[in-house]
C-alpha cells in the first residue's frame, strides 16, 4: 500500500443543480467513493446529503472539512 500522505485533488461534483469544486485527499476521496457505492448512491448525491446535514450545524464547516468529519464519524 502506498503512502495516505498526498496533497488535496479537487473534482467537480453538482449539488442542488450547482456545480462546485472540492479538495480532498485521495484517501477521503477513497472513502466517499467506497460509502457511496456501498450505499448504492452517485458520489454527487451522497456529498448533497452530508451539505444538507452541515447546513443545519450551529457552526457551518465548510463543505470539504464537513466530508471529512462525516466520513472520520461514521460508525
Amino acid at each position: 500500500m502506498g503512502t495516505p500522505y498526498h496533497p488535496p485533488v479537487k473534482r467537480s461534483v453538482e449539488i442542488a443543480g450547482h456545480k462546485t469544486s472540492i479538495s480532498l485527499e485521495p484517501v477521503f476521496w477513497d472513502m466517499l467513493r467506497a460509502v457511496a457505492e456501498a450505499e448504492g448512491l452517485p458520489i454527487n448525491a451522497l456529498v448533497a446529503r452530508i451539505d444538507a446535514e452541515r447546513l443545519e450545524a450551529d457552526t457551518v464547516p465548510g463543505l470539504a472539512g464537513a466530508i471529512r468529519i462525516w466520513l472520520a464519524t461514521r460508525p
